[in-house]
């Protein structure tokens, strides 16, 4: 298995050509930083979405009643979601059921590393703000997210230092400069 990113657009309108084009980037990001991170296999799921839907995640999972840029959620850490799987069966010689494929029945979330959610139009303010284009901002709250999906977190400056170098690393390797 291959690290790949799996992706959901929720805005009103949907995906078109030019969020295509976003995954392309998106993809190359995850290669980067996987890579450079030992991360080689696993999937991230990216929903884009707009400031109401981030924002009701933002209240759901943070208690924060506002809109945010990003939220990461992890399924590296903690327990396993609480979600039914109905996974492929074949059936034995004796005719019961059996999964095809053993690993998977054990664990059907093994491959998910988790999951990253970013307001597409809180991207564009915040691009606008900082002077630098839409597609470089969309680059750093991906990467940014990833980290926390494998375990990075900014909650001092030591670590917001560290975070933030790598982002910049890979950011700079995939020549989206400020």
């Amino acid at each position: 298995m291959t690290l790949s990113l799996e992706w959901i657009d929720e805005r009103e309108g949907g995906a078109g050509a030019r969020e295509e084009q976003w995954m392309d980037m998106l993809e190359k990001l995850l290669h980067i930083a996987g890579n450079k991170e030992d991360v080689t296999s696993g999937i991230v799921t990216l929903t884009l979405t707009d400031d109401e839907g981030i924002r009701e995640l933002n209240k759901q999972y943070r208690g924060l009643d506002k809109p945010t840029d990003v939220l990461s959620f992890s399924l590296l850490e903690g327990e396993e979601p609480d979600i039914q799987y109905n996974g492929e069966y074949e059936a034995s010689e004796e005719g019961e059921e059996e999964w095809k494929d053993e690993e998977k029945a054990s664990n059907p979330f093994s491959e998910l590393l988790g999951d990253i959610v970013i307001s597409v139009p809180r991207a564009e303010a915040q691009a606008e703000d900082y002077g630098h284009s839409f597609e470089r901002e969309l680059g750093f709250l991906f990467v940014h997210g990833f980290l926390h999906v494998i375990g990075y977190d900014h909650g001092d400056e030591e670590q917001e230092r560290e975070m933030f170098s790598k982002q910049e690393e890979v950011l700079k390797e995939a020549g989206l400069l400020r």
